[in-house]
């Protein structure tokens, strides 16, 4: 058994977070556990094993006292190894449809078959279709007296505004470094280990705040024989950390093109995408830029708010070029070369899109983007068709920026998708593009059946895949339910004639993926 499953916390007094563990404590004694509860945090931080630890206080056979486990019962032995019938954990990643919460919202009904409560621990609820939240919202508000849901989840924001205002939320925030140690000091114990504390902040300060991280590294140390001496430990950290953002923003600051060329090659050469590298270099800059407007954080010293600011510009141009380049770290080299010789140029922005209009449906408005209203949706802005003559008919790269989506680029993200998924494809033909601010495609689809399929995770992702390449930038796709359009009658029956006439193969074999044989 691995180390961060042998040695997770089994009680409140062992959650080493310790905003978390007072927190759950005043709940827990006070006698009233709420019925719905959001843990909220980033990842490794110990939401499960809390949630575990609220499911053994809730049915524990012979509790010592009130808000304690006895942690010995049969009850709280099944719930630490995860048999207890009456403890359910759900990945909403991969139950995240309405169906999946319609079978839920039956089972709730039930009384426990064991324990005097049922506990359901939904994980990454925040990947919940909209549908599935709002069928999971009567449930939550009124559940029966026996159940409890435990929400966790990584993305709280992306939770609906329902779904939050229905929960108490607890946070979990990244661990510092006295967290980390009492942590790993637990695994030593444990283990018999020698290893001074200087070490422990060493691997503690590589772990990012988080717990699991900190006892794999440990783990590993262990597990590969190496001295746990903290020079031979940092050396350890220094060949495992393959993003040094610190010292590759020292480099970008010294204006040094070649140093910052050599980076970039070792990390290629060590199997880190630089899109990586890239996007942490951004989360750096942008805390070193709240700090310098008096927000909190860590300060990037030597660094002005004007130059932070440029730099910022520049990488995020970059990252929409990096979208179909001929070699990954290319236009990353550039942008180094462009930024130490202070010959940068910021790009155009990028202009707004109109989109095709239909009529969307009420229920499913709150899945779309806070800056996307009905009103957006409906304006009737569907750019006209390109004529046969138009420059727009020659081959556009990859890599160029498409502005539009016109009834022509629907059609090359149609003919994209096909040859990679022919399913998706079919469910293309009962969708039309909606809005396009630049980041996000709104897809309007007619029918529920085909908006669920295509927010399923795996076709989402092929989806997304395509548009990016297309558009030649990074493109969020959300669908939303809306009225198929109105048809001429001559026009419907020249399609029923068509499709009687024969059998598409390619339309065929989509339609078997999609409803089964």
């Amino acid at each position: 058994m691995t180390f961060y499953l042998k040695y997770r916390p089994k009680a409140l007094s062992e959650l080493d977070s310790e905003s978390v563990r007072e927190s759950l404590t005043k709940i827990c004694t006070s006698g009233k556990i709420p019925h719905a509860i959001l843990f909220s945090g980033p990842k490794g931080i110990g939401k499960t094993s809390a949630a575990r630890i609220l499911a053994k206080i809730l049915n524990c056979e012979k509790p010592p006292k009130k808000g304690v486990a006895c942690n010995k019962c049969r009850t709280c032995q099944s719930i630490a190894e995860g048999s207890n019938i009456d403890v359910i954990e759900l990945d909403a990643a991969s139950h995240r449809g309405i169906e999946d919460v319609r079978a839920l919202r039956d089972a709730v009904r039930l009384s426990a078959a064991k324990s005097p409560n049922k506990v359901y621990i939904i994980d990454e609820a925040h990947m919940l279709t909209s549908e599935a939240s709002n069928a999971l919202l009567k449930t939550l508000e009124e559940p029966p007296s026996h159940v409890y849901f435990i929400l966790a989840t990584t993305n709280p924001e992306k939770l609906i505004e329902t779904i939050r205002s229905r929960t108490i939320n607890v946070s979990f925030k990244k661990a510092n470094s006295d967290e980390l140690v009492r942590s790993l000091q637990r695994v030593v114990n444990g283990e018999g280990l020698k290893i001074d504390e200087e070490t422990l902040l060493a691997i503690a300060r590589a772990s990012d705040g988080s717990f699991r991280d900190a006892t794999k590294i440990l783990e590993q140390l262990v597990s590969e024989g190496r001295k746990l001496a903290k020079d031979e430990v940092e050396e350890f950290l220094f060949q495992k950390k393959s993003l040094d953002i610190d010292s590759f923003l020292k480099t970008l600051s010294a204006r040094d093109a070649k140093a910052g060329l050599a980076e970039i090659e070792r990390i290629v050469t060590a199997g880190v995408e630089v899109s990586n590298l890239l996007e942490s270099t951004l989360e750096r800059l942008r805390e070193g830029l709240v700090v310098l407007v008096g927000g909190e954080g860590e300060g990037l010293p030597g660094w002005s708010k004007k130059e932070i600011i440029s730099l910022i510009k520049i990488l995020h141009s970059t990252l929409r070029e990096m979208v179909g380049a001929p070699l990954e770290q290319l236009p990353m080299e550039v942008a180094i070369v462009e930024w130490c010789e202070g010959a940068f140029t910021q790009a155009s922005t990028q202009r707004p899109i109109a989109s095709p209009s239909y009529q969307t449906r009420t229920e499913d408005s709150q899945s779309l983007p806070p800056d996307i209203t009905e009103d957006k949706l409906s304006a009737p802005n569907f750019p006209p068709p390109i004529p046969a003559n138009s420059k727009d008919d020659a081959p556009r790269s990859s890599a160029q920026v498409v502005s539009e989506v016109t009834e022509e680029v629907w059609k090359r993200i149609l003919a994209a998708i096909r040859p990679i998924n022919t399913s998706i494809e079919a469910l293309l033909r009962a969708a039309r593009p909606m809005q396009f601010d630049g980041k996000t495609l709104i897809l309007g689809v007619f029918y529920r059946f085909h908006k669920e399929r295509l927010e399923d995770v795996g076709h989402r992702r092929v989806l997304e895949d395509v548009v990016t390449n297309i558009m030649g930038s990074p493109i969020r796709v959300i669908c939303t339910l809306t009225a198929p359009p109105v048809k001429n009658p001559v026009e419907e029956k020249r399609e029923e004639i068509v499709l009687t006439e024969g059998e598409d193969p390619d339309i065929m074999k989509a339609a078997k993926e999609i409803f089964g044989t």
